[in-house]
């Protein structure tokens, strides 16, 4: 894939999970919260230059440093989600207004990450983009989904 078809695909992921999750939403154990993340996954591992060969270590460092930011943005995004069950045992969430300010973080580190990389002249290819908002949207889940099992719910659910 080209990069702008990369970045491309992520503004609209972006764009649905953001939309969505500003929504009421039923949490349900029907849905697969990690294929999409997955899909990301091997869309961004299929990358070639992935890592940088001209800055391997540099690189992988830069790699591993946005990907530990990342965990740590997916877990604030999961923590701004309201998450409640109505009277007839069901769980629903819905985004709130930290939600769309954790996003706009999430994006300003990114874009922060890249800057490093530019700085210390490593190419950062848009796969890194692609496997970090897997990773971001994999976190997010998970964390709703523990979050929800704090109800102390009878079913297993997925964000």
């Amino acid at each position: 894939m080209t990069a702008l078809s990369n970045v491309l695909i992520a503004a609209v992921v972006i764009v649905l999970v953001v939309g969505r999750q500003l929504r009421a939403r039923r949490l349900t154990t029907e849905r697969r919260f990690w294929l999409l993340p997955l899909i990301l996954a091997a869309v961004a591992l299929r990358d070639p230059v992935l890592i940088d060969p001209a800055h391997k270590g540099t690189a992988t460092l830069i790699l591993l440093g946005s990907m530990l930011t990342t965990v740590g943005m997916g877990c604030a995004w999961g923590w701004t989600v309201r998450i409640w069950r109505e009277a007839d045992g069901s769980v629903w969430s819905k985004g709130t207004a930290a939600t769309v300010f954790a996003w706009v973080g999430a994006i300003l580190i990114r874009v922060g990450w890249y800057g490093v990389g530019a700085a210390m002249h490593v190419h950062q290819s848009t796969g890194v983009l692609m496997l970090s908002l897997g990773l971001l949207l994999l976190v997010r889940s998970v964390a709703v989904q523990w979050r929800a099992h704090q109800l102390g719910d009878k079913h297993t659910l997925a964000a």
